[in-house]
């Protein structure tokens, strides 16, 4: 087997091959890590073949729909999920056949319902189910903490001890445990009666994922993150260093205009002389009143540079080729101790 892990923070990917046949799948892959895992499989030569997901993240932005699409491959999941534009649904028993190597499912719902491991020759990949010194947490959307009892003590854990488990998160860069260590050290499982499980499980005070509404959102739907629509635009759009902008507002030519996205309140506290404003929300709508001159050479700028990368990438779809954003945004440009212009006139 070939076999790659790949640490994001706190979360878990895998990429498995076969030696033989160069096939791959990936297990659990995050938005951030695209371009590694594809440089890691083109370093082993390997091909992928499936991305998979053992649950619906709520924690992570996974990445196997990108994935697909780029590499015309299937996403899978469990049966059980609700997540749209899911290729392969499998289920309890069944196999994800990767070259010579066998990924065996095991339904194991109670952190979500679509929970599954993946059981591959002297390992299993256990997602969210068992965690190294813990388990899935059950106080999420879909979460039971009495079907995750079912799932660990009469599935998982009857597996053969010197199993090495790969789970999906892990804080304290740890690599793998065994299903035999956790066994003998997991708190969490020497509570192997139902109703003091279930009564522990009840009682964790557990903070929520950060990004849990936009996790679940994009998971779910297969729509984009925030950063994912970020991305897109910088890829799309030059920018601009204050140090140049400075110099071009000190010049005065009148061949570059300045164009504030952010709100009225914000630009009335302070803005850059000369810039103009159009909030980002109007852009579109305003766009051929205020920006009569397609070939008009336009820097935007927001408070951090974000929504003003958006705004350059909506003025060049819109046909303003020469639209660029401010590296940095109004912080950048109060940091550097440049000049602020306070009022509502440019």
């Amino acid at each position: 087997m070939v076999f790659e892990q790949i640490a994001t923070g706190g979360c878990r990917s895998y990429l498995v091959g076969c030696a033989d046949t160069c096939a791959a799948a990936l297990i659990d892959p995050e938005v951030s890590q695209v371009d590694r895992y594809l440089a890691l499989a083109a370093r082993d030569g390997l091909r992928i073949r499936f991305v998979i997901d053992t649950h619906t993240h709520a924690d992570h932005f996974s990445a196997t729909r990108q994935l697909a699409q780029r590499l015309e491959v299937p996403v899978v999941m469990h049966r059980a999920t609700s997540a749209v534009r899911v290729d392969m649904l499998v289920d309890d028993g069944e196999m994800i056949v990767v070259g010579k190597l066998r990924l065996r499912v095991l339904h194991t719902p109670g952190h979500t319902p679509d929970s599954m491991c993946l059981v591959a020759e002297d390992r299993v990949f256990t997602g969210d189910t068992l965690l190294i010194g813990g388990t899935g947490r059950t106080d999420l959307p879909g979460g039971d903490p009495q079907a995750l009892h079912d799932s660990l003590f009469n599935r998982l854990l009857r597996l053969d001890p010197a199993l090495k488990i790969y789970p999906a998160h892990e804080y304290k860069g740890r690599s793998h445990s065994t299903i035999g260590q956790e066994l003998e050290t997991n708190p969490r499982l020497q509570k192997q009666e139902r109703s003091a499980f279930v009564e522990m499980m009840r009682g964790l005070d557990l903070t929520m994922p950060t990004h849990i509404t936009e996790a679940l959102r994009t998971n779910l739907s297969g729509g984009k993150t925030v950063n994912q629509l970020l991305g897109e635009a910088a890829a799309r759009v030059p920018f601009m260093s204050i140090e140049d902008l400075l110099a071009r507002v000190q010049a005065g030519s009148g061949e570059l205009l300045v164009l504030d996205v952010r709100e009225r309140d914000a630009y009335e506290a302070g803005h850059i002389a000369g810039a103009r404003l159009l909030p980002r929300g109007q852009l579109e709508l305003r766009v051929n009143e205020e920006l009569p001159d397609p070939t008009r050479r336009i820097v935007t700028y927001c408070e951090f540079g974000r929504i003003s990368t958006l705004a350059a990438a909506t003025l060049r779809v819109l046909g303003f080729q020469r639209a660029v954003a401010l590296d940095g945004g109004m912080k950048a440009w109060r940091d550097a101790g440049h000049p602020v212009r306070p009022g509502g006139v440019p």
